[in-house]
């Protein structure tokens, strides 16, 4: 995809896709909440999938040409990473809530700044190293380590950023030899195939009315991912990218309104923290580009 430079109308899709996703938390939250989470999961990349497969039968070549791969199994450990991190944030959401859930995930740009040396070999410099220190710092303020009131769980939306951290790298090292289209192809068929292997011993009978939210989250799931990408057509991705941090926020008055959470100071403090110091990563991130 040739990236064109519409800023205004990037930012825009951008501010619309954070919103899609901040909704498709909070669905996920209330059915991972009444299911088990392996099956919502699983439902969710049915519909995934067969949006990959109807986009890729679309483009010349068609399926065909999409699956084409010199790097199959990477692209395919890339999925499952992918599957196993959403299960992992959605088990979040049901235990600690969307506000500090995605405070903490927040963090996973710094992650990709931290690694990007290792596993790309890309230069991190010093004040890039000071900004991921401080933004660690926000983390911490977030999980409030030594206090009393201090939750293990807290634990699991981290593991969750550092999953989808390194699958940003790995997304990054495939664009080397593969095109977009196919590994946005093996994506949602890997995961699908991994969530099926898994999910489908868990199946359980739903209700009506959480069948019309199912078919919501496949909706949003489908359309934020078809979002993104017409984002990074239209736009520069260091452009947008900082609006990106707008999830937290459509998340947090999510988990309020609809969930009834607090947003403790901590939280709040923290995000901030991990927010600024991101921002600034991504501003380095530009300038050296």
């Amino acid at each position: 995809m040739s990236a064109g430079n519409n800023t205004r109308l990037g930012v825009g899709l951008m501010v619309l896709t954070t919103f899609v996703f901040a909704m498709q938390d909070g669905i996920s939250r209330h059915l991972a909440s009444e299911y088990n989470v392996l099956m919502v999961v699983m439902v969710r990349y049915w519909f995934f999938a067969a949006f990959v497969v109807a986009i890729a039968r679309a483009k010349a070549g068609g399926i065909r040409a999409a699956a084409r791969s010199v790097q199959t199994g990477l692209q395919a450990f890339r999925g499952l990473l992918l599957a196993i991190e959403i299960c992992v944030m959605v088990l979040a959401f049901t235990i600690l809530g969307l506000v500090e859930s995605l405070a903490v995930f927040t963090c996973y740009p710094l992650l990709v700044a931290a690694l990007s040396g290792p596993i790309l070999g890309e230069s991190v410099g010093w004040r890039r190293w000071a900004a991921i220190g401080v933004g660690f710092v926000g983390v911490l303020i977030i999980l409030e380590p030594g206090i009393g009131v201090f939750k293990p769980a807290a634990v699991i939306p981290l593991i969750a950023a550092m999953m989808f951290a390194l699958y940003a790298l790995l997304t990054r090292y495939v664009a080397r030899k593969d095109t977009s289209a196919t590994s946005f192809f093996w994506t949602g068929v890997a995961g699908a195939v991994a969530m099926t292997v898994v999910g489908i011993w868990f199946w359980e009978p739903m209700a009506p009315a959480d069948w019309a939210w199912m078919a919501t989250l496949c909706v949003t799931g489908a359309s934020g991912h078809w979002l993104l990408i017409r984002v990074y057509e239209v736009a520069e991705a260091s452009a947008v990218q900082p609006f990106a941090y707008l999830q937290l926020v459509f998340g947090s008055m999510i988990g309020v309104t609809v969930f009834g959470e607090v947003i403790a100071w901590n939280v709040a403090t923290g995000a901030g923290i991990v927010v600024a110091a991101g921002l600034f990563t991504l501003w380095r991130e530009r300038q050296q580009g």
